[in-house]
């Protein structure tokens, strides 16, 4: 076993391409297995071998190539360079990737219409479950998280963040129009919009409509569970959901945890009378013709 392992390592230095194509491969098939088996039905080999099929001809090689590409494009470490990467993979790259499985299982599968599964499986089948809370507290939170994600420039002072964030000069662009349009498209497309202050006063009914939503059921034991694990308190001590498994160059925990206090309302402890009458008007104004309604304390 003590040799095995280094003369692999040797391999996959030597052969990078082909030790990736094998191991992609490898790993997939083995997970389609496993889904089957956790879905309670007969084995199906011949699925898995078109699995293994599509996954080693085409994706494992296009994983290879465009991690290759994004790596000259946008080379080292550097907090700035990791988060552009990581947009152009999930922007661009996994979208090609589930394409191309759906319709290479469909020419595999000898079905007429290639495209077919693509447009019924996953374009008309998409559900989205958004959550909005309050813009002041998302104002406070988003200036701690400014100061401890090292992608981030320094956020400055809190009188100088708050007007960039009013005015929409901070990432992901302006508040007001995020929940707004996100809202506009609940009335027609299957979005799920919940508030943040509804799932901390009662985060039972708010998973219920999230069941409900998806079409599905759970034992109350289960959704009992599921509160109990995903509530702040647990989830801040959780390092799978917490990022203290983060490097410290792209978060760093020592000047702000990532899941701070979590709380409806918190914005008390940092807006000055003056800064919560300014911003009121600005809300007023921005919020003008929108049925949205936002508490900000509970």
């Amino acid at each position: 076993m003590a040799g095995w392992w280094p003369a692999l390592s040797r391999t996959a230095r030597r052969h990078p391409w082909p030790t990736n194509v094998l191991l992609y491969g490898s790993l997939v098939s083995a997970g389609d297995v496993l889904q089957q088996r956790l879905q309670g039905r007969e084995a199906d080999w011949r699925q898995t071998r078109r699995v293994a099929t599509l996954v080693v001809t085409f994706h494992a090689n296009f994983n290879y190539v465009w991690l290759g590409l994004l790596e000259s494009a946008l080379p080292g470490r550097a907090p700035h360079a990791v988060l552009a990467k990581l947009l152009c993979d999930q922007v661009v790259g996994a979208p090609i990737a589930v394409s191309a499985f759906y319709v290479g299982m469909s020419i595999l599968q000898g079905k007429d219409d290639i495209f077919l599964d693509l447009k019924q499986k996953f374009w008309n089948t998409y559900m989205v479950v958004y959550v909005a809370r309050n813009a002041k507290d998302v104002a406070v939170s988003y200036y701690h998280f400014y100061h401890m994600a090292k992608v981030y420039p320094h956020p400055g002072t809190w009188e100088s963040f708050l007007e960039k964030f009013m005015a929409g000069e901070v990432s992901y662009g302006s508040w007001y129009q995020h929940v707004q349009e996100w809202w506009e498209l609940s009335r027609t497309h299957p979005v799920l919009y919940l508030f943040y202050e509804d799932m901390k006063e009662n985060p039972k009914r708010e998973i219920q409509k999230i069941l409900e939503f998806v079409g599905r059921s759970l034992p109350e034991e289960t959704v009992d569970l599921m509160v109990e694990h995903t509530s702040f308190k647990e989830m801040k001590k959780n390092p799978m959901t917490n990022y203290t498994t983060v490097p410290r160059e792209f978060m760093d925990h020592s000047i702000s945890p990532f899941m701070r206090k979590g709380m409806a309302g918190d914005w008390k402890t940092t807006f000055t009378v003056a800064q919560n009458e300014r911003f009121d008007a600005d809300y007023v104004e921005k919020m003008a013709g929108c049925s949205l309604s936002f508490r900000s304390e509970l």
